[in-house]
């Protein structure tokens, strides 16, 4: 539809304007009219010869009008604007922006609501290009806003609405676009902002249709506000079960309320907009060609045969490590176990992301013509994947024992689930080997990524913490109790179930000591659950 539109504007046709004379017609009458030029004339730098050799000179190329912008060309459907502000208003009446809650989940159903609605009824019934994985990715986007309907922890939504985001901006783009992965990611914010412009136009026409369409929908609007504003409090002075109901459905209007509304709606309403926008005009699709190869393997079959030896050999000294056991590693390094553990995991971290880096490159642009080429590629990549993997595993296995000396923390966790994450990265290259297609990956890591952290946030990453740390108390160790009660009403259930008095009701008031009332769009499940928990005095 957008393309269409794009084509029938005339975009990219030079500037010329329909119904313009063309350039060498122009040029030659201009040249009989006035010129006085012979025949034998010589052409000046830049200029080009028309007819019986007379030179016309070309116009610099900075004086060639610019082509519209896609805001302007593109149309805007009817059905963009209603459905858009619905959604930001929907947004703006939902939204908890200050912690976690259902409203997000609900406000995020409205968004997809209206892009789905808006969509279909600007293609007047003719199918569209959603596919299943458009709606696998649309599913993953509403998970993960669901987890702020059941976790409080604000830093673990805080990644669930980042990871939201990315998966509903691929929901919308689809296929592979001639951009890159990192635009295919971002594509719905970027287009909320270049939709401004576009979504301006369209509200100006709206509001200068001569059947006064705009100005009925405003006076419809501000009857109907009049009305709620007298006779909602005439019903609640009268009843005071109704007044309870009107109380938790419509919060203190003050100053930072309206702003915080103001500022939803804006932001909602143009993402929502900003998915039409790209679907009304998509990117064009990515070539299905391969990409250029470099002809001869010698230079990647020896760096990937040097780097392979290399790990082997780290490999095999693991393997010593393994049978010799950790007091082998001690006497021989000089070194601590925690110390040991500590030294090596980021410097593992960093091996395992560099040869990431270098099997994508080896996919992309190694040679791959011939069977003995492709042959090679599965072997080097595949032992090299292989090998990576050990190193993952010896990776985790250090961040392990420095933990368990050390206690467990949330970014500690973080990195370990980042480097499951590598793992799996490696699993899906060799996955790639069989037929040596590497489209897909980009899409599949970020979607691994995704599921990963929808993973995380359902086995509750504050309550593994806490769990571990309790459990090394139990063996002895120390347990730090300030660090425990930093965590939000998510650990409540392990502490209150596993940590003796008094012990216990102190972190547990220090736990909920900024614990306030939610309005129904801010419900949550673990700040819900965590108020019936009873509390002995003391602790102040």
């Amino acid at each position: 539809m957008g393309t269409a539109g794009i084509r029938e504007a005339g975009v990219g046709s030079a500037g010329s304007e329909p119904g313009a004379p063309r350039g060498p017609r122009m040029g030659a009458a201009g040249v009989r009219e006035g010129s006085g030029a012979g025949v034998g004339a010589v052409a000046a730098p830049g200029a080009s010869a028309v007819g019986g050799g007379v030179a016309v000179a070309a116009p610099p190329v900075f004086l060639h009008p610019l082509p519209p912008p896609k805001s302007a060309v593109v149309p805007l459907p009817a059905a963009v604007l209603p459905a858009s502000g619905l959604a930001g208003v929907a947004g703006a009446l939902l939204v908890p922006v200050d912690r976690p809650g259902v409203g997000w989940l609900l406000s995020g159903l409205g968004v997809v609501g209206a892009v789905v609605v808006a969509d279909r009824r600007s293609r007047g019934g003719a199918p569209g290009d959603f596919t299943w994985r458009n709606a696998a990715w649309a599913a993953l986007a509403l998970a993960l806003l669901a987890m702020g309907t059941v976790r409080a922890s604000g830093w673990l939504f805080v990644l669930c609405v980042i990871g939201a985001v990315v998966s509903g901006s691929l929901a919308v783009v689809g296929e592979r676009t001639v951009h890159s992965v990192l635009y295919d990611m971002l594509a719905v914010p970027i287009e909320a902002v270049r939709a401004i412009p576009w979504v301006g136009r369209g509200a100006g026409r709206f509001t200068t249709r001569r059947d006064g369409v705009a100005r009925r929908i405003a006076l419809a609007v501000l009857a109907a506000a009049a009305l709620v504003g007298v006779f909602v409090p005439l019903l609640a002075s009268a009843d005071a079960a109704f007044a309870a109901v009107v109380d938790a459905l419509i919060p203190d209007l003050s100053v930072a309320t309206l702003v915080r509304w103001c500022s939803v709606f804006a932001v909602v309403t143009l993402v929502a907009a900003g998915a039409c926008y790209f679907l009304a005009a998509p990117a064009p699709r990515a070539p299905g060609e391969r990409p250029h190869r470099t002809k001869y393997g010698l230079e990647w079959t020896v760096p990937l045969v040097v780097l392979i030896l290399v790990f082997a050999a780290f490999v095999g000294v693991r393997l010593v490590v393994l049978f010799g056991g950790t007091e082998y590693v001690l006497r021989t390094s000089n070194l601590t176990s925690a110390e040991y553990a500590r030294g090596g995991f980021w410097q593992l971290c960093a091996v395992t992301v560099l040869t990431l880096a270098i099997v994508a490159a080896a996919l992309r642009w190694a040679p791959n013509a011939t069977k003995a080429d492709r042959l090679r590629q599965r072997v080097l990549l595949g032992t090299l994947s292989a090998l990576t993997l050990v190193l993952v595993g010896s990776a985790l296995s250090r961040m392990w024992t420095y933990q368990e000396a050390y206690g467990f923390t949330v970014l500690r966790l973080l990195v370990e689930v980042c480097e499951l994450w590598f793992g799996a990265l490696f699993v899906l290259v060799g996955a790639a080997l069989v037929r040596l297609r590497s489209a897909w990956l980009p899409r599949a890591a970020i979607g691994t990524a995704a599921a990963a952290l929808l993973v995380l946030a359902v086995l509750d990453p504050e309550r593994l913490i806490a769990d571990a740390n309790l459990d090394r108390a139990a063996a002895g160790k120390p347990l730090d109790d300030r660090y425990l009660a930093r965590f939000s009403a998510d650990v409540v259930p392990v502490v209150s179930a596993r940590l003796p008095e008094p012990l216990r009701t102190c972190v547990l008031r220090q736990v909920l000591r900024d614990d306030t009332p939610d309005t129904w769009p801010a419900w949550n499940l673990s700040r819900a659950s965590a108020r019936d928990v009873p509390l002995a005095p003391g602790c102040g």
